[in-house]
């Protein structure tokens, strides 16, 4: 049973719940329980990526396909909410290519309206406040809604957020892999010329950037960037801030994951980490396994990360690739939902209940054994139950939290815009 099970709390929940926290139903009594706290609760995951062919018939999201999130996966899983991602890699910050970065962004922008408003509408609407979640959700159709993955899409240009904000922005993470003019990264790329850190934390066009999302309602999402850069977000905003996808370092001590130092500030800051369900960041291999990896990979010519990575092999090789993955995996356990609730518990016990959320960086390197699609949601749930956490906490982890920064965001927005 959590320690997490307060009396408190067992006041709010019901007598079944109770005598499964204390042991006394069934694994079939329980399973059901779960399922019956999945349909009820909103599940909104804060990372799904997309590809540029996104929304065509090459990649069609109405079908039930071999990408993890697609509406079918969404609606068997009861996968209530998800944040389809506009991400744009770092490239040298030169104009030409602050101009593909621009019109890439569009290209996925593009793409998620082209879902929403052309493909799909009676399936899937675009959530553009945190009242339409919920107003969606209650129509029965599932909710998209738009984050940003790198800040390097607005360049210098300050005014981009104002554009990306009005075709749906809600969150950006200021930078990922290298540093930006926003932020250092929490992985620096030598191919651009990085040292350990360019701006100290956050630059001071950073800072102009940060008041500028306030302003706007855009969430300020503190994965992806250094320690010292989240530390100056979570201070410099005056919303609180998301962590969109990470874990914790404390059990895996990776370069994204974030030390307790970093998820206090995040509880004085107000925010929300969600956690990600993204294997290497769940659960570090061990060397060993990572070589051979490794090898294996060069061997099949095998590029990127995530499923996508795979897609290019032929059938014989991708039938080699799983049989000699399946007997590392047999050798060395991938990480699975008990790993990745792990981390939940951490962050719960560190900074409290009201904190902590839930993401999967689907389609974009995320998936554990037990959560590997959209279609399994509900196996989080399952194990959240089984660990004595009360349906107002499940509630509060699959999307409460969440939902109540957005909310702190838009506020604070109007606040800042005299709209109050």
């Amino acid at each position: 049973m959590s320690r997490f099970f307060s009396k408190a709390a067992a006041s709010l929940v019901p007598l079944t719940l109770l005598l499964a926290c204390a042991g006394e139903m069934s694994d079939e009594e329980i399973r059901a329980l779960a399922a019956e706290i999945h349909t009820r609760v909103l599940t909104i995951d804060t990372h799904n990526d997309i590809p540029f062919n996104f929304a065509t018939d090459e990649v069609d999201p109405g079908v039930r396909g071999d990408r993890q999130v697609d509406i079918p996966k969404m609606e068997e899983g009861e996968f209530d909410v998800g944040f389809f991602v506009v991400y744009v890699g770092q490239t040298e910050r030169t104009p030409a290519n602050y101009r593909q970065a621009k019109e890439d962004a569009m290209t996925k922008f593009n793409a998620i309206h082209r879902m929403t408003d052309e493909m799909y509408p009676d399936r899937i609407e675009l959530a553009y406040t945190a009242a339409d979640v919920v107003r969606i959700n209650q129509s029965g159709k599932r909710v998209a809604a738009i984050g940003i993955e790198n800040g390097y899409v607005i360049g210098k240009d300050l005014s981009l957020l104002a554009t990306y904000h009005e075709l749906g922005a809600r969150y950006m993470t200021l930078a990922h892999g290298g540093h930006n003019d926003i932020a250092d990264s929490s992985t620096p790329r030598e191919n651009f010329g990085d040292g350990e850190s360019e701006h100290g934390g956050i630059s001071a066009f950073g800072e102009d950037v940060i008041a500028e999302m306030n302003r706007l309602g855009i969430m300020v999402d503190v994965s992806h960037i250094s320690k010292d850069a989240m530390l100056d977000a979570a201070r410099l905003s005056r919303a609180p801030v998301i962590a969109s996808h990470s874990s914790t370092k404390a059990l895996a001590d990776v370069a994204r994951n974030m030390d307790d130092e970093q998820l206090l500030a995040l509880k004085e800051n107000g925010g929300v980490m969600q956690t990600v369900a993204l294997g290497g960041f769940v659960k570090v291999d061990p060397p060993e396994k990572r070589e051979a990896l490794a090898a294996l990979r060069e061997e099949l010519g095998i590029t990127g990360f995530g499923r996508g990575a795979l897609r290019d092999l032929s059938d014989e090789q991708r039938a080699e690739y799983d049989s000699r993955r399946a007997e590392l995996d047999e050798r060395w356990p991938p990480a699975n939902v008990g790993d990745f609730v792990d981390h939940i518990d951490h962050a719960v016990e560190l900074i409290g209940i009201d904190h902590v959320g839930i993401s999967s960086d689907f389609d974009g390197g995320g998936g554990i054994v037990g959560w590997e699609d959209a279609s399994q949601t509900g196996n989080v749930t399952l194990e959240l139950v089984r660990r004595g956490y009360s349906e107002e906490e499940i509630a509060k982890l699959w999307g409460g939290n969440l939902l109540r920064v957005w909310r702190e965001v838009e506020r604070v927005a109007a606040e800042l815009q005299g709209r109050q």
